[in-house]
């Protein structure tokens, strides 16, 4: 079974990315196709890049980038659900991707955003060019939840439409046709 990671974006204290990211989570454990790894970069606490050699090395002095290497190298495949700030992404998931390199090098990509009108969009076309650099493949398939707040319920949690869910379960969907079209690649074969 391949292995989904699931990327929560924003550290920020009252975030609306939580309860966007446990919402996503249950649609994909309801998809059944993939073992997850929830990363919420709130409790990972990466620091502000501070290793001394390049990623593309892999010569880590630190045990925090030696433990995230390892937990993204376990992942066949990503979801990064992220806020948009100031038409662009958060720099947490820009730190957490730079920390590394070959770890990310032929896996997809999937996103969920969340914002006002532009419903995060804005926060990942930019970071689609991030991690095409990466030799990463961004879907096209995405979960976009433009006004977020009117989804969250008193008890802080997201109550989906039913857009939301079938963008999640397309995206799902993508993911698992993706991930084994690109398995060879990450194997050598």
């Amino acid at each position: 079974m391949p292995t989904l990671q699931i990327i929560i974006a924003s550290t920020r204290p009252g975030r609306v990315g939580l309860p966007v990211g446990q919402w996503f989570i249950g649609r994909a454990e309801a998809h059944g196709v993939f073992e997850l790894d929830v990363a919420d970069l709130a409790e990972i606490k990466l620091p502000f890049l501070d290793e001394p050699n390049h990623p593309r090395l892999r010569q880590y002095t630190k045990k925090h980038t030696k433990d995230w290497s390892a937990r993204v190298d376990r992942a066949d495949a990503f979801v990064m659900v992220l806020p948009e700030y100031n038409y662009g992404y958060p720099a947490t998931i820009k730190n957490a991707i730079d920390f590394l390199h070959q770890e990310w090098k032929y896996k997809t990509v999937g996103f969920v955003s969340y914002g006002g009108v532009a419903a995060g969009t804005r926060a990942v076309q930019p970071l689609k060019g991030v991690v095409t650099t990466l030799s990463m493949f961004p879907l096209f398939a995405a979960v976009s939840i433009p006004f977020v707040s009117q989804f969250i319920d008193e008890d802080g949690a997201l109550q989906a439409n039913e857009t939301m869910e079938q963008a999640a379960d397309a995206m799902l969907d993508e993911l698992v046709r993706v991930e084994a079209a690109l398995r060879p690649l990450r194997s050598g074969g």
